[in-house]
């Protein structure tokens, strides 16, 4: 009786397919390539133009970096006063303060919506869902009409108080709160005769550390490029956030143009916390906290 069997496909066969998909895989490895070229270059050009002096910046328009970087701080910190600093303190209190506020409401929000059964509780979370789709621009004006009616128009807390609710991150907290905190992990605590407070902070809460790590994220960058709301609110100069001031100053260099090597100067300022609260929070994003906890 003769058996048939299928030949093995052979080497010459296998090298033209590899071939094939190394090639297919040349094109979104292309398209990430330009798509990073497309981001980095304006930061690129900041990083390149603030080490340049007045002269360079507007006679050269090369890569090359200039001379003048150590000026430029010193003319930075020098002007007015120090202005900048204090515009750098007043952003880092408003994204800060407000994003961690903002944190701590959208967790408390987030987990009662997802762990507590209560009457409203779907139309509350569709009211909060229609709130990420309106753009935060178009409620600068009328949060504007509020605070001037209770008399803090003007002052930190006219920047502070908007950014503390954040509906996509009441949104993002409930998603989570849904995926990482297991209910028969708070039935459990709660057989062992913890409160509900208890079983939030020490029980849920730790388990939703990423989360938590990803909406203060989120709310410090969003509040930290905020231009319109403190742009409206403000008057006083000395309470401007960097956007607000580094604009003044701008608007400043048409008469001066000196100036415009303080804004570029202060431009690459104004992104160096950013880029060092990511790469120090980045540790926190871990999958699977809780894989393991409930036995």
């Amino acid at each position: 009786m003769t058996v048939l069997t299928r030949p093995r496909p052979t080497a010459a066969r296998t090298v033209p397919a590899t071939m094939a998909h190394r090639r297919m895989g040349l094109v979104p490895t292309a398209l990430l390539l330009l798509g990073a070229v497309y981001c980095l270059f304006p930061v690129s050009w900041v990083l390149i133009a603030s080490t340049k002096t007045p002269a360079e910046l507007f006679s050269t328009t090369t890569f090359v970096p200039g001379t003048g970087l150590l000026s430029n701080l010193r003319d930075l910190s020098a002007y007015r006063h120090g202005l900048f600093w204090q515009w750098m303190w007043n952003t880092l209190l408003y994204a800060g303060g407000g994003a961690v506020l903002s944190m701590l409401v959208s967790m408390l929000t987030g987990y009662t919506l997802a762990k507590y059964r209560f009457r409203g509780r779907e139309a509350a979370f569709t009211l909060l869902i229609g709130g990420v789709l309106v753009p935060a621009v178009v409620l600068a004006v009328p949060q504007y009409f509020l605070l001037v009616r209770a008399g803090l128009a003007g002052g930190y807390l006219s920047v502070l108080l908007p950014s503390i609710l954040s509906p996509y991150g009441i949104y993002l907290s409930r998603v989570y709160a849904q995926a990482a905190v297991s209910d028969s992990l708070i039935e459990a605590a709660r057989l062992d005769g913890a409160g509900e407070l208890r079983i939030m902070f020490q029980v849920a809460f730790p388990l939703m550390v990423p989360g938590m790590v990803t909406v203060f994220l989120f709310q410090f960058v969003s509040i930290w490029n905020n231009f319109l709301l403190p742009f409206i609110m403000l008057s006083d100069d000395h309470k401007f956030p960097l956007t607000v001031g580094l604009y003044s100053l701008l608007e400043s260099g048409a008469n001066e143009p000196t100036l415009y090597n303080l804004v570029i100067t202060g431009s690459l300022l104004s992104i160096i916390p950013l880029i060092m609260l990511f790469l120090t929070l980045q540790r926190y994003w871990r999958v699977g906290l809780s894989s393991g906890a409930v036995k």
